[in-house]
Parts: C-alpha cells; structure tokens; sequence
C-alpha cells in the first residue's frame, strides 16, 4: 500500500448530529475513489463504517470508525463519529487526533440542538473547521435557514464556498470559488460542469467577492495583494482560506446530498487541496513541556487516542503517528508504564476491514493487536525520553449506578469486563465505594449506559443489573448526653466484668475544652471517612485502670463504623470517660471494650442524633431562555442557588444540592434543555439532613434489618 507523506495526508473527523448523514457521506466518498465498488447504507446495514451489530440495531452510529480514502495522490483518513452526545468520548477523541473536523448538517433541519452540543466541543479544541449541509436534494430541505442557522451558531465566520440551486428539475450546485456550476443527473455521480446562469451571476460574484474578502483577512501579504488588484486568484483564494481554518476564524460552509453522490468529489478535492494537514497545525506539547514536532526525520511518537476489544481479535488499538514513522516489529516505549511493546502487526483499517502495511509516516492513523500494557491516551515513543503527549480530557460521568452481576458466580467476570471496557472508554468511571460495598458505574447518559449492558452481555458474556447507588450518609448528635454500662458475663471459671460512665458531646473545631471533668489523658482520632472521635480519660481514684481505657475506645470506634440510625458511619463527637468499676479477677479487654460500645450507643441515641447527606457543589452552563425553567427543577431537589454569571449566549449558575437529588438529574436537565446545558459537580461537605427525610430513612433501615 502507497506511503503519504504528512503534507499528503488529511486527517479529517466527521461530526453533526444524529440523522446528519455522516456515516452515508463517508460512504460515498470510499465509493467515489474507487475503493469500493458498490455503496452500503445505514438501512441495509452494510455500510464500511457502521458495523457493529448493536449499531445495527440502533440503525446509526454508536462508535467512532476510521476509515480511509485516496483522491488525487492524497490520503484522507476518515473518523466516522457518533452524533448522540452520550457517545462523547468517541467524538472527543477523533477530533483530537483530526487535522480538519467537517461538521456534517441535515438540510432538513439546520444547525439543530445536537450541532449546537457538538460544536461546543469542536470550539473548544480551536481545530480548523468545514460545514456541509448535506441532502440538499431532499423536498423538505432548506438551504437559507440551514445556513443562517449555522450564522446564529458560528457567527459571520460562516462562508459560503457553495449553495444548491435547481435548473430544469435538475439538482445543480453553484461554486463561488471556482466560479463554476454542476449540473447533476437524477441519480448524482459526476456532474456536467457549465457557467453560472445569468441570473444567479449577481449573487455568486457576491458571494466570491465576500470570500476574497475573507481570505485576504488572514494574511498582511493577500490583504495587499487584494488591494493592488482588487481580486484574488483561485491559488491566493486556497491560500487565504487555509490560513483562515488554522486561526479557527473561518468556516467554509459547502452543500452536498451524499445519498445521491452530489458534490461529494468538489467536498474531497478542497480537502485535498485547502484543508490543513498534520504538517500545517501546531506541535504537540508533552506533559513534561516539550514540543513534539511532525517531521519525519524526528523520534517516533504514537498518541493512542481509542482501543476496542472485538471478539476473536482481542484488543484493537488505534494511533496517530505525531512524528517519526512506526514500521512492522518496531519496540516502543510506553512512556506511561515504562514498559516495552513490540507492533507485530500494523494496520489501516476501514471499519472491521485491516489493510496490513510495512510502515506509517507521520501524521498517519493507524492500528496494531495485542499490545500487553498500552490503553488510551498512552504514548508510545522510540526515545522513552521524547514525554508524553498531554492526554485528552474527558467529561465527567452525567450518571452514576451500581452495577451487580445477575448471578453471584459472575462477579468477578462481571469486575474483569468492566475493568477492561473502562481502560479503553474513558468516559466510563468505574470505582468501588467501600462504605456501601457497591460497585459504581458513571456514564455520559442513559444511551451510553444501555451500550455498556449490550456489550457486557454480548461481546463478555455477562448479564448486569443497574441501580440507583446508595448514599454515603453520616450520623452525629445536636446535645450531650450521659449513659452507662455493666457487662457481666459469668460462666464458670474467670468471667467477664466492666462498667463505663461516660458522656458524649457534638465536636467542631476550636471548641473549648469540657468543664467539670479531671482531664487525664486525650486523644483525637481522625476518622477514615471524615470527620474526628476526641476521646477524653476523665477518671479519678484508678476505678477503671489505663490500660482498659484504648478497649472502651475501640468499642466506641466500632459502634461509629455501623451508626443506630441507618447503618452509616457517625462522626464528630467527643467522649469523656469519667468513671466506672472494674473486677480484680474477671475484667479484661473485652470486658470493657463491649461496656464500652453499649454505653456510647445509648448516650447517642438520647442525645438527639442527627443524618448528614453529602453535598454536591455544583455548576451549570444553561442557555439564557431556559434558566428559569432549570432554577425551578434545581429548587424542588432541595438546591441553594448560590450565584449566576452570564457568558455569552448562556447563564453559569452555581449551586449546592444534595447528592441524593442528583439521581435522575442528568436525564431531567436534558429533558428540560434538548441536551443544552451541561454540568459538573464535585463533593463539598455534610449537611443536616431535614426531619421528614430522617425519619424516612430511618424506616426504610428498619425495614431492611427486619
């Protein structure tokens, strides 16, 4: 297979939003080059791209697919994108390793919420970017508000290279760059290529003059040549373009219907000839601060940025070549684990189709099998010393469950599955909360989580349930309280005796030290799970010796790992151990260490115990129309708004809400949003949990002792 060269190789991602035809477009241009002799489609379910069963039946894309294509002694490599955003980590990832993102746009519908979502990505990653509004053929489309949609979306940014017209029935497209028009037939394919009709040749060299006006923009050198001859020429025009993409201040917008193979060829010819390659964007920064350049004559680089398991392959891994080039057998470091792995096999794939190949220069995608220690985001170099690559950033998980295996013999293939699937999607945090003995499971929606079940089922042979995780709550009192305890146990020989007299108070920083006791001795435990025991010898006169009193301390400490209310671990309290009885023969460690937890359990109990919940301190990114909508949700799940800030067409609005409210919340928010807004939280303190919910709680424990 031919080698390109990293000035001959695009690298381009296709994203839009679900239905946008970005599976059908990618199609189509394998077939337009020649690669494959016949087009599949999404409803036959035989396209290159969407090939797994399970997009198979969701009928469309659920996982990104490389794939390539050759046009005109270029290479393109192709990621095919989900457009749901549940599947954000399979598009997060391919615009990472893409040189030019095309953000595909269903004429039917305009830049829609889904392409609104997507883009914020897309904006963020600040790579150069193409639209195409696709099915411009179809009789609901409507080119004018599909652009102007995509205006509101990107600003004047937006330039039109082409816009769709209909001469004689026939689908024609009217190119401002070339000055061209084609002319298509019924069935698409290549077009009669004719002038521009009179009538339309006002508005097109409008449309030019706006895009030399916008290419000149980009460049002092264009700008004056522009002004000495008050054009630019089709090569001047290329030029200004591209620097426009790489500066992220230009958007050419072109017009396609990738069913019916129109305008595709004219879309990969501008890849070809415009689009920025690997060799024309910015190195690649190192977590170490180095500066990882494209050449070829440098070290060899590999940023893995996706791994699948596919059944009788094993583990698939994809990379992009950052510098160097990677050949068959070559040993790579892991610049993450150290280790050494060896490529035994190299690959370019279209879909589950492998091309085996000697060597990929740089600014190549490619794949390798078997690798024993490397998983995504991983850096794979020749010099262990070249760094490595900064990783992608994923999102954090919109929806947490407790994952359990249907049959207790499967747990641990159940944990062996999971633990596999979250090292190759990164957007599934897997972590195990010892308090509640739950496996936890947090995932980018409801979409992505029914994709974990199908493959957990179907590709590890394991059948999972899901469930709304249990809360991590506290105990702790409001008011002292005094109690004491005799155990006595006798049955023949030495017995067991020990009595404890103590008092239990709430603790908080900086309180003073208690009054009325004769402080001995004090201890200050800080607990595992937050919060602090202040143990306090308080005795008089030896009733109880030294020795017994770490015995009454690890009694109370036991009682504060399974609290009376609901089972959760007690914190903050303060214990003075101020009198009690011991027996010369009969007491012993044990003795005092059950006098101990009996007493303390009683004194807590009357001293007005209280549950904590965890609070979650949160932050929001709401369009500015659906706020108030999004306020009065975040109130009724018992929120304390704390503040709102505006940023651009959107409100950031802070909050604190408990924990336990944020069960649904992912699916709510994107009920009441379209998908809109987005949030993160993180942990932030206790709080006192309101009555009503106590008492609640404290049944449904009750209920679950008995």
């Amino acid at each position: 297979m031919k080698v390109f060269d990293n000035k001959h190789i695009k690298n381009v991602a296709f994203v839009g939003t679900h239905r946008a035809g970005k599976t059908t477009l990618s199609e189509t241009m394998l077939f337009e080059a020649g690669l494959i002799n016949r087009r599949g489609t999404v409803e036959q379910q035989n396209t290159i791209s969407d090939y797994h069963e399970f997009e198979h039946q969701r009928g469309a894309s659920v996982f990104s697919t490389p794939l390539h294509t050759e046009w005109r002694n270029y290479k393109i490599n192709i990621l095919d994108t989900p457009g749901l955003d549940d599947f954000i980590g399979e598009i997060m990832s391919s615009i990472r390793v893409a040189d030019t993102i095309v953000t595909v746009i269903n004429a039917k519908h305009g830049a829609d919420i889904g392409t609104e979502i997507i883009w914020n990505y897309v904006d963020k990653y600040h790579k150069p970017t193409l639209f195409v509004i696709n099915k411009i053929d179809s009789e609901k489309a409507n080119f004018e508000m599909s652009f102007n949609s995509l205006k509101e979306l990107v600003g004047n940014n937006a330039v039109l290279i082409q816009y769709p017209i209909k001469i004689d029935g026939a689908q024609c497209i009217i190119d401002v760059l070339k000055m061209k028009c084609y002319k298509f037939g019924p069935e698409g394919g290549k077009p009669e290529k004719l002038a521009i009709p009179k009538d339309q040749q006002d508005y097109a060299k409008k449309l030019h003059n706006e895009l030399v006006e916008k290419a000149a923009e980009n460049d002092e050198a264009l700008m004056e040549l522009y002004f000495e001859k008050g054009t630019l020429n089709e090569d001047e025009l290329r030029q200004g373009i591209k620097l426009g993409m790489l500066n992220h201040d230009m958007f050419p917008v072109f017009c396609v219907s990738a069913l019916k193979d129109m305008g595709t060829g004219r879309l990969m010819g501008f890849i070809d000839n415009v689009a920025p390659a690997a060799a024309d964007l910015n190195p690649e920064q190192t977590i170490e601060g180095k500066i990882i350049k494209p050449e070829m004559n440098a070290d060899t680089s590999l940023f893995v940025f996706k791994n699948v398991h596919q059944p009788n392959l094993g583990q698939i891994t994809f990379f992009k070549v950052m510098s160097g080039e990677v050949k068959f057998n070559d040993k790579l470091y892991n610049t993450r684990t150290g280790e050494i792995e060896t490529l035994n096999q190299l690959y370019i794939m279209d879909g589950k189709q492998k091309h085996a190949v000697q060597k990929l220069t740089v600014g190549d995608i490619g794949a390798t099998t078997k690798l024993k220690f490397t998983e995504t985001n991983d850096t794979l170099a020749s010099n262990p010393k070249s760094g490595t690559i900064k990783p992608i950033k994923f999102p954090q998980p919109r929806l947490v469950k407790a994952v359990f295996a249907e049959s207790n013999t499967e747990e641990e293939k159940l944990s062996d599955a999971l633990k596999r699937m979250s090292s190759q999607d990164l957007t599934i945090d897997l972590s195990y909360n010892s308090e509640t003995h739950q496996t936890l499971i947090g995932t980018q929606g409801e979409l992505h989580l029914s994709t974990i079940e199908w493959i957990l089922e179907h590709i590890y042979d394991v059948k999972a349930r899901f469930e709304a995780p249990k809360i991590s709550y506290r105990e702790t009192i409001q008011r002292s309280a005094t109690a004491n305890y005799r155990h006595k146990k006798q049955s023949g020989g030495s017995g067991q005796f020990g009595q404890v007299h103590l008092k239990i108070e709430p603790y908080y920083e900086g309180m003073p030290e208690p009054e009325g006791f004769s402080l001995r001795g004090k201890e200050v435990v800080d607990l595992p799970w937050d919060g602090k025991l202040v143990f306090y010898n308080c005795i008089v006169g030896g009733v109880i010796d030294q020795r017994y009193l770490p015995s009454i301390m690890k009694g109370i400490l036991d009682v504060m790992e399974s609290g009376p209310l609901t089972d959760s671990y007690i914190r903050d309290i303060r214990v003075m151990v101020y009198d009690g009885k011991m027996h010369a023969v009969d007491s012993n460690d044990i003795s005092f260490k059950i006098a101990g937890s009996y007493a303390f359990k009683e004194a807590f109990l009357n001293a007005n115990p209280k549950l904590l919940e965890p609070i979650e301190q949160m932050q929001l990114r709401v369009p500015d129309e659906m706020i108030g909508n999004v306020m009065t949700e975040l109130q009724s799940r018992r929120a304390i708004i704390q503040g709102i800030e505006n940023e651009a067409h959107y409100q950031i609005l802070k909050c604190a809400i408990p924990s336990v409210e944020l069960t649904d919340f992912s699916s709510q928010l994107r009920s009441l949003t379209q998908g809109r807004a987005t949030y993160s939280s993180s942990f932030d303190s206790y709080s006192a949990v309101p009555s009503h919910i106590q008492k609640q709680l404290i049944k449904e424990q009750e209920l679950v002792t008995t």
